[in-house]
């Protein structure tokens, strides 16, 4: 049974527009099932597509050490296992670290019987759960679909002088209605618009590295710009541009590979101190990672998209 027809089998979010599959990420130390080979990772001399570009397009940068990306190939490897999305096909997929001592972005290269290859990793601040409307950020897999459709900055500032979504013209990545558990009142669970966005370049960005935001993923311009350009989210969009549909959210420079992938994985090492290749934000805006929720069985709808 496909990812699709695993949902429509047992999920249904109330108002959720999205094809999600939530589901537990095993910890550290958790092994493959019986018969499952172990993940393999590709030498350090086999670079994964796009890992030149990424270098020298995205800035800054993090460098996990090989333990590091041992783990989480094994975390990205069951994750797909479990929802039997194994890409037939290599293809890339992202995936994010929201543990408050991490706050890491990863995009990884590969699929069924071709090991899994580090395109490139970079901060990024998820949900700090605390405040009214803060939500932490959902574990589990995502699908990017036509179904949500992407949009772009306006470049507009907020009451507070912030361009919540960028620079004017940054797209912004959404993945539908999604449940996540509530960062205030009886920290139950509710709807959040998942997003994939850029950050104000000029006041938010130093932030990144810690937890900021009321649910969604920010990132900094360069990488927005990054997984824009090269495609790399834009399965269904390539496959509908092919069936002969236009999309005026598409950029005109954009340099699309045969990779194209649709999955964005969002796991918790529970890491338990900062590892040294995720460093603190070095100006301002540092703050201590935030407790996690405890968990409830109560729901909330909760209206309008969530940064």
């Amino acid at each position: 049974m496909g990812l699709e027809q695993r949902w429509l089998a047992g999920w249904a979010l109330a108002g959720a527009s999205a094809l999600i599959l939530t589901l537990g990420v095993p910890a550290p130390d958790a092994s493959l099932h019986a018969g499952d080979a172990a993940p393999a990772i590709a030498a350090a001399d086999e670079p994964a597509p796009l890992a030149a570009e990424f270098a020298r397009e995205v800035v800054p940068q993090l460098h996990p050490p090989p333990a590091a990306l041992a783990d989480y190939a094994q975390r990205l490897e069951q994750a797909l296992r479990d929802a039997q999305a194994l890409p037939a096909q290599p293809e890339f997929v992202v995936l994010v670290d929201r543990s408050p001592a991490v706050q890491a972005l990863m995009i990884w290269w590969g699929g069924d019987g071709t090991p899994w290859r580090l395109t490139g990793a970079a901060a990024v601040s998820t949900g700090w759960p605390g405040r009214f409307e803060h939500f932490a950020t959902p574990t589990g897999l995502f699908v990017h679909t036509l179904a949500n459709p992407d949009f772009r900055a306006e470049g507009t500032k907020n009451d507070l002088g912030i361009r919540g979504y960028g620079r004017k013209g940054a797209r912004v990545f959404d993945f539908g209605w999604v449940g996540g558990a509530k960062g205030w009142g009886d920290h139950g669970t509710g709807q959040l618009r998942l997003q994939l966005h850029a950050t104000d370049p000029d006041l938010l960005e130093q932030r990144l590295g810690s937890a900021q935001s009321k649910g969604c993923i920010r990132t900094t311009a360069s990488l927005n710009e990054f997984l824009d350009r090269h495609a790399i989210l834009d399965g269904d969009y390539d496959r509908a541009l092919a069936a002969g549909r236009s999309f005026w959210v598409l950029r005109k420079d954009r340099a699309p590979t045969a990779w194209s992938g649709r999955l964005l994985l969002v796991v918790d090492s529970q890491a338990a101190a900062r590892p040294d290749w995720a460093p603190w934000p070095t100006r301002a805006g540092r703050r201590a990672p935030a407790a996690a929720p405890p968990a409830s069985a109560a729901s909330v709808g909760v209206q309008g998209s969530v940064k």
